[in-house]
């Protein structure tokens, strides 16, 4: 998921369960225009990373621990990754999408969108 400044969801990409979410992250980002992009060491890739600075945007990933030469991040503004963490709580108060009554993905999905405009709405 990707949220703006205020914590608002702008994008949704359902991955199946056994997968990770970094690959996705390219697709994800498509078609948006930050200034900055804050993740987490999961999302630590140099490729990403690359996709990020031909956006013109600044890369606020922490270093996956693996890596040999650590990459500076502005701490101060990783502070604010919480926002997307606080976005999955406030769906999960929908108790549709808490206890994933929908099995279809699409189905799933479907109500994420539903969810999410209401989230603007507030």
């Amino acid at each position: 998921m990707a949220v703006d400044g205020r914590g608002r969801p702008l994008k949704l990409i359902l991955s199946p369960g056994q997968r990770g979410d970094a690959p996705l992250a390219p697709a994800l980002l498509e078609g948006l225009a930050p200034r900055r992009v804050l993740a987490d060491k999961a999302y630590d890739s140099n490729a990403l990373r690359a996709i990020i600075a031909d956006m013109g945007a600044e890369a606020v990933i922490p270093c996956n621990p693996t890596r040999k030469r650590p990459i500076a991040y502005d701490f101060e503004a990783y502070k604010a990754r919480n926002l997307v963490e606080r976005c999955f709580n406030k769906l999960k108060h929908f108790r549709r999408i808490a206890t994933r009554y929908d099995r279809r993905a699409i189905h799933f999905l479907s109500f994420l969108h539903i969810a999410a405009a209401m989230l603007w709405m507030r």
